[in-house]
Parts: C-alpha cells; sequence; structure tokens
C-alpha cells in the first residue's frame, strides 16, 4: 500500500480554511496595536524638543499647524499635558486593539485545534487493524496531545507573531530611516548576524527534538501499559521492575531534554550578548551624532526607544525561526498519522445476506513477511450452523475470524472466503462488520457504566432487553450484586471486574447485536465448568438460525457442535462432528483424553487413559 506524503505547509493550511477570517482580523488588529504603539516615542521625541526649543520637530507641516506646536515651545507643563493626554489616547486605542486580536486569537486557535483533534480522531478510527498492532498507544496518544498543542502553539502564536513581527520591523525601519540614515545603518548591521545564527541553530537542533518527542511517547507508552495492567502488576509483585522500567524510559528522556536545554541556554546566552553590543553599539553612535548636532536630544531618544523596540521582536523572530524546528518535528508526526491509508470500500461495494454459507478457498496467510499462519486452508460452514475450532496455540484459529471480518484483509493471490458466493473482499466492511458478532479472546470493556458496555452495538435499547441480554450470559446476577447494580462503572478495561464476569458481559454485549453471525473466540475461558454450560445451554435457545463459530482449548464447549475443525501448524488436521473425531486416532481424541479425568473417561469408553499424548507430546492430567 502506497503511502501519501504530505508536505508541512499542506497540514497548517487544511485545518486553517475554516477559521481564516478570525486569523486575517489577528493580524489586521495586531497591526493596528503596532501603529498606535510606535507613535509613543514620537510624543516623546516632540516633548523634549519642544520643551528644550530650537529643534525642528520633522512632522508635516499640516500636523505642526493643527496641534499649534510651534506656540508651545518652552511652555514645559502645557507640553507635558498634551504629551500626557497624547499617549492615553494611543494607549486606550493600542488596548482596545491588543484585546480584539486576543479575542479573535482565542476563537481561531481553539477552532484550528479543535479540527485537527476531529480529524485525527476521525482518521485513526478509519485506520487498519494492522496499523493500530504496529503502533503503540501512547505513541498515538502522545502525537495527538502534545504534537497537536505544539502545532497549536506554532501556527496560533509564533506564525502570527512572525506577520505582527515583520511589518512592525518594516515600520519602525522606515521611522528609524527617515530620522538619521547612519545611525539606522548601525543598527542594521547586526541583524542579519542575529538571523543567521538562528537559523544555524535551528538546522542542527531539529533532530535532537525529534529524539526527544520520541522518548516522550515511549514514556507515555509505559506509563499506559503499566496503569492499564495494574492489576498483572499487583499480582506478580511486579512494582519495583515497573519502576525502574519506568526509571530508565524518564531517564533517557529527562537527559535528552537536559541536553535540548544546555543547547537553548547557549543560544540564548549568546544571542543576549549579540543584543547587547547592538544596543551599545547604537547607544555610542547616537550619543556621538547629538553631540555633534546630526539629531536632536528628543530624535535620540526615540532612536533608542524605536531600537530597543525593534532588536527584541528580531530575536523573537529568531527564537521563533529556532522552535520551528520542534514545530516542524509535530507537523511531520501529525502528518504521518493523517498520511496513513484508512481503510476504504469501493463505492459499490456490496450489501449481500450475511446468513449464507461461509466458505474458505484455499486461504494461505501471514502476518507481513512472517512465517505462515495459514497454509491452503478449505472449509465450509453451513448457514445455522454451530461450527467448532479447535487447534494450539498460534495454530491460526484467531486469525481465521480475524480475516472473516475484514480485521485483516486476504491477499488477492491468497485465496478468499465468501458468504452466500459473494467474496467478502467486495463487501462493504462497515455491513459486514455490523452482521458478525464477536466476543473476543480478550473482552475489552470501556470504562462507562456496565449498561452502556452492553448496549453500545446499538443505538436505541430498552433496558429490560439489556438484562435480557445479561441474563442469558449468566451475568445478571453478579450485576445485580454490585452497589450500582448496572451503572456500576467497571473501570480502565472492565478492570474491576473479574476475568470471567468480563467475558459475560461482552457475550451479553454481542447478543444485543443480534447478529446473524457470531463469533466466540475462546471467550468463556475464564469461567468455571458449569457455568459454561449454562451458558451454552441459554445461548442454543438465544442464537436460533444464527450461525454460530466456536472457539476453544476446551473440548466440553466443542463437543455438541455440528461440525469441529482441528487446526495443526496452520493446516487443517481433522474435520467432523465430536463423535467421528473421537472415534479416530488423531489430534482431537489425544487433546480429550488429556482434558477428561479419569473417572469420566471410563465412565464413558471403559478404557483406561493414555500415559501421553503422541500429537501434542504432552503427559496425560489423571
Amino acid at each position: 500500500m502506497e503511502k501519501r506524503k504530505t508536505g508541512k505547509l499542506h497540514v497548517i493550511t487544511r485545518f486553517l480554511k475554516g477559521n481564516l477570517h478570525m486569523f486575517v482580523l489577528v493580524l489586521v488588529f495586531s497591526m493596528l496595536n503596532t501603529v498606535f504603539n510606535s507613535l509613543t516615542p514620537q510624543i516623546v521625541r516632540i516633548s523634549v524638543d519642544s520643551v528644550i526649543g530650537g529643534e525642528p520637530y520633522n512632522l508635516p507641516g499640516w500636523l505642526i499647524t493643527a496641534l499649534n506646536l510651534e506656540a508651545l515651545r518652552g511652555s514645559g507643563w502645557q507640553v507635558l499635558l498634551l504629551a500626557g493626554a497624547a499617549i492615553m489616547v494611543t494607549a486606550i486605542i493600542s488596548g482596545l486593539c491588543n484585546y480584539v486580536s486576543k479575542m479573535e486569537m482565542a476563537k481561531g486557535s481553539e477552532g484550528f485545534v479543535k479540527g485537527i483533534r476531529d480529524q485525527l480522531y476521525a482518521h485513526i478510527q478509519k485506520l487498519p487493524f494492522s496499523w493500530h498492532v504496529k503502533h503503540q498507544t501512547g505513541e498515538i496518544i502522545q502525537r495527538c496531545t502534545s504534537d497537536v498543542e505544539v502545532i497549536r502553539n506554532f501556527v496560533c502564536n509564533q506564525m502570527v507573531e512572525v506577520f505582527r513581527l515583520v511589518f512592525l520591523i518594516a515600520l519602525y525601519m522606515g521611522i528609524m530611516f527617515s530620522m538619521n540614515v547612519k545611525i539606522t545603518l548601525v543598527a542594521l548591521a547586526f541583524i542579519p548576524v542575529i538571523i543567521g545564527y538562528s537559523g544555524f541553530f535551528y538546522s542542527r537542533i531539529a533532530k535532537r527534538f525529534l529524539s526527544a518527542d520520541e522518548a516522550e511517547g515511549e514514556l507515555s507508552s509505559t506509563v499506559q501499559e503499566n496503569l492499564t495492567g495494574v492489576r498483572v502488576v499487583r499480582a506478580f509483585g511486579r512494582e519495583k521492575f515497573e519502576i525502574q522500567r519506568f526509571d530508565e524510559k524518564n531517564e533517557k528522556f529527562a537527559n535528552l531534554w537536559i541536553r535540548l536545554g544546555r543547547l537553548m541556554s547557549a543560544y540564548w546566552g549568546i544571542g543576549d550578548l549579540i543584543t547587547g553590543l547592538q544596543i551599545l553599539t547604537v547607544i555610542c553612535v547616537g550619543v556621538m551624532s547629538s553631540v555633534n548636532g546630526d539629531i536632536s536630544l528628543g530624535e535620540f531618544l526615540a532612536f533608542v526607544s524605536y531600537n530597543s523596540t525593534l532588536i527584541w521582536p528580531v530575536r523573537g523572530l529568531g527564537r521563533i525561526l529556532s522552535e520551528m524546528s520542534k514545530a516542524g518535528v509535530s507537523i511531520d508526526r501529525v502528518a504521518y498519522i493523517l498520511d496513513s491509508e484508512e481503510e476504504q470500500d469501493p463505492a459499490d461495494a456490496l450489501t449481500p445476506p450475511i446468513d449464507r454459507d461461509i466458505k474458505f478457498e484455499h486461504i494461505n496467510f501471514s502476518y507481513g513477511t512472517g512465517y505462515p499462519v495459514l497454509k491452503d486452508v478449505n472449509f465450509t460452514i453451513p448457514a445455522g450452523k454451530t461450527f467448532a475450532i479447535l487447534g494450539g496455540t498460534g495454530s491460526g484459529k484467531s486469525t481465521l475470524v480475524h480475516l472473516l471480518n475484514r480485521l485483516y484483509d486476504l491477499p488477492a493471490e491468497c485465496g478468499r472466503i465468501t458468504i452466500g458466493g459473494v467474496d467478502i473482499a467486495d463487501m462493504s466492511r462497515e455491513h459486514l462488520r455490523r452482521n458478525i458478532g464477536m466476543v473476543l479472546q480478550e473482552p475489552f470493556l470501556f470504562s462507562r457504566g456496565i449498561a452502556d458496555n452492553i448496549a453500545i452495538t446499538r443505538e436505541e435499547v430498552r433496558h429490560e432487553e439489556i438484562r435480557e441480554a445479561a441474563r442469558i450470559a449468566c451475568v445478571d446476577d453478579s450485576i445485580q450484586n454490585f452497589h450500582h447494580g448496572y451503572e456500576t462503572i467497571v473501570g480502565e478495561r472492565g478492570v474491576t471486574l473479574s476475568g470471567g464476569q468480563k467475558q459475560r458481559v461482552a457475550i451479553a454485549r454481542m447478543l444485543m447485536q443480534k447478529a446473524p453471525i457470531m463469533v466466540f473466540d475462546d471467550s468463556l475461558s475464564a469461567v468455571d465448568a458449569e457455568t459454561d454450560a449454562k451458558i451454552r445451554e441459554a445461548l442454543q435457545e438465544e442464537m436460533g438460525k444464527a450461525t454460530v463459530i466456536l472457539i476453544s482449548h476446551r473440548i466440553t464447549t466443542l463437543m455438541q457442535a455440528d461440525c469441529i475443525l482441528v487446526l495443526d501448524d496452520g493446516k487443517v488436521a481433522q474435520m467432523g462432528t465430536h463423535q467421528e473425531l473421537i472415534n479416530q486416532d488423531g489430534i482431537y481424541k489425544c487433546i480429550y483424553d488429556i482434558q477428561m479425568n479419569s473417572e469420566d473417561r471410563k465412565e464413558l469408553f471403559s478404557e483406561e487413559l493414555p500415559e501421553s499424548c503422541k500429537y501434542c507430546n504432552k503427559a496425560a492430567v489423571k
């Protein structure tokens, strides 16, 4: 499958579309704020030169006439009052512009980041199961949270700041050139040094940010795994080991950021030195120019103010360039998810009836380039029948049902699976999965109420239906014993329930689906034999005309099936009814003999239990 490659600019622009007008308003009012802020040094210049007197105002004639500035020369109090009023007015207007800019920024940034999160989440939901298997949950979460926040900060703060700073630099440079060309050129001589230094630093630090982000992803995965598996950690007394494992990941992450901190400290330290030299040089040249009469005292003060205001935005521009490295890494990490190919059905995908015969034809399958899991597997599951699959660990039992509901797609040259003669590769995935109910080996429960977990397969459901499904799954009594009954929150992954309770809740959830095909993938392994029998008996009444696929290691679960398939090393070893298979000298009889105790075996067949099984090389349990 060919992977798309999205450029950084495209990732940004695709999410800016709906909020672009807000960012335009932000830029407009930010620029107005900058313009009104630039008036303050001019007011100071006019005030100083007016009080001292004799110096030209260097203002348009109409403005001098309108403000009657010539009449104010030497009248200190009047000038100060007028200057104070002017500064107050510009400050109020500047503050209002800043307020509007910040408000629009808040709305625009939230809309922008919401769009990213929504699309990321929706896209991840549509990615193939094989993609999720390859990527750690903690890393995916980190990309959807920390990396998205970095992108938000870059686009909504730093990029907007870049436009504002470019406008500020152009405006202030124009004002400074109009005041004194020589001093302005001296001030500008340092700017290429600052920007060039920042660009050099940016190019050197990008890979270090990538390493730090990857380490953060590993740390998140470790925390997520440990918290999810807290019961296992406690049960086996692995707290010290897990703390040590976390400490190793945490130390790696901390060391990477310490090294980054050293680099950033060096960057800011050298930058401060260059900035200090620039300000000192401008002051020295300005003082000499003022002494020589090239500029007035008011102009000198205004020039120093403009230069001080200008140099920090230039530093900020350099900082933004340096931080673009981290933003670039985050954009690439988010783009990686967005570029991953979704599961897509063709427009003409079929939605045929699913209550038909299921046929596996010459199935060959391996995960990636690994060892073949299934080798030329052929069999048919008649509609409305109960079909059982037995096999050792790694024999391919679960793989068969994963292929059936297209969690994994079967390559065209590796055989085909049909339902009612229609290749499932031509069917809509959603249609197929809605009609195949599955209870997996490791049932997953959401951190919600038990009722919500059972009803999750349907949009509208009555509480009586939920209880009926729970009763069939033999879990209603257990739920009623909980303090909050069906409203009991099961915790993350159902951690507050026992293994058997989780499996039975998962069975109830599947029954709510009322699917024509039901798959039980070793889904009764955590319940005792008596409960197993009760559930199977209740299910027998409920399943009706549904096609049932049972996968189990426990022969008592499978023996009532209409047909039993035995898998061995990815191949069909045996197939038939329970009675047919125990009459054959094969794997099924061997496993049956091992699982049945001596009394049951003697009672049923009046035969001695064998000492060992030649097929599975295990000692018989007596």
